[in-house]
């Protein structure tokens, strides 16, 4: 690759072009462009096969997802979460005027402290919705027990978690509810796009009548829903996207594999610890900057590799207790997170995504080698 291409922290997955046109050649001859067509009914089925899940509800994207599961579940009052996360997160609580509770993370999963929840919790709390921060898993035992013992939903999630399994069982299995997300930037990806996994049928109907405006036939209505649908050429990219997941993610997994071992003895360079009997989903690859170890802070090596034309991103900076919507929130302050704030101020996630050359890796990680000190 020409060192004048930028590459950015991601690139999607796209199958062969004349691939699709068969799938799209068939959508025009039907006409049946969305309302559960036959591409949205095979991706749904390809899907709970491939995850090993029981159902599964497919979404126009995975906001809309994460605000519907909330409905789904009929959760009210406060919600315990993490803020460090993507900003959808909780936008899908505030959309739900529900109050969200950030609560601390761990400094080795990134994910939600579960030893720290039941100090949030109070009458208000109905739910605690943890996030598999960059695919690894949350400390699913933990939360399940809090959940139970205080009588909570807990709602994951997993935008980051596609394929993730714990010693051969899918993630996405846990808690009441796994939200999925099917971005452009997601390891599986339809576009927009992104879905619900759920454990038995008669949620399944009732998260599927709320995503189609609570229609149950042709003219009952039975409940408030929106339209949240995924459309025929998303459902087709989707079902072509999986027979290249497998591949793409071994791809994931050589470039992480390879900047663990160029960057493993650099002082001051941290990767995210690779947990084992966890089959990953490779999303992103994490570091943590020390300045004083390392010589250069997070910012000044995240301008060094953009003078480089390398596109890293600060994710997740700043946390989403710091945005304006939330910061006036007790529970948003910083004493109350330092956690979240350390780890927000020095991570860096280098660019991961099947199309990226091994030597295009092995540069940016010279680059960093180079930078250490100067």
């Amino acid at each position: 690759m020409s060192k004048n291409k930028p590459i950015f922290v991601t690139s999607p997955l796209l199958p062969p072009l004349e691939e699709f046109q068969t799938y799209l050649k068939e959508i025009w001859e039907s006409k049946w462009l969305t309302n559960n067509g036959q591409f949205h009914q095979q991706l749904e089925k390809e899907l709970c096969d491939y995850l090993g899940v029981k159902h599964v509800c497919l979404f126009s994207n995975g906001t809309l997802a994460l605000i519907t599961a909330l409905q789904a579940l009929g959760i009210t009052g406060e919600v315990i979460t993490t803020p460090f996360s993507f900003v959808a997160t909780t936008h899908s609580l505030w959309w739900n005027n529900i109050k969200p509770v950030f609560v601390d993370i761990d400094p080795y999963t990134f994910n939600l402290d579960p030893t720290k929840v039941e100090a949030a919790i109070t009458p208000k709390t109905t739910a605690i919705m943890p996030v598999h921060v960059y695919g690894t898993p949350c400390n699913l035992k933990a939360f399940e027990q809090i959940a139970e013992t205080y009588n909570l939903k807990l709602i994951y999630d997993a935008a980051h978690a596609f394929g993730v399994e714990i010693n051969g069982n899918s993630i996405l299995n846990f808690g009441d509810l796994s939200i999925l997300s099917f971005h452009a930037t997601k390891v599986f990806n339809t576009f927009e796009g992104g879905a619900i996994i759920c454990q038995d049928e008669k949620m399944k109907r009732h998260i599927d009548d709320l995503k189609n405006f609570g229609f149950r036939g042709e003219t009952t209505v039975v409940a408030a829903g929106i339209n949240a649908k995924m459309n025929e050429m998303q459902a087709a990219f989707g079902i072509l996207q999986l027979k290249y997941i497998e591949e793409a993610r071994e791809k994931r997994k050589k470039i992480a594999k390879t900047y663990r071992q160029t960057l493993k003895s650099t002082e001051g360079i941290t990767c995210l610890n690779d947990f084992p009997d966890i089959k990953h989903a490779y999303s992103y690859f994490p570091v943590l900057i020390e300045q004083e170890k390392y010589g250069m802070s997070r910012d000044q090596l995240y301008e060094k590799l953009k003078e480089n034309n390398i596109y890293s991103r600060r994710y997740f900076y700043p946390l989403i207790s710091n945005f304006p919507t939330y910061k006036g929130l007790s529970s948003a302050k910083k004493d109350n997170l330092p956690n979240a704030n350390n780890i927000a101020k020095h991570v860096l996630c280098l660019p991961i995504y099947p199309s990226l050359e091994i030597e295009d890796v092995y540069r940016i990680s010279d680059i960093i080698l180079e930078s250490k000190f100067k």
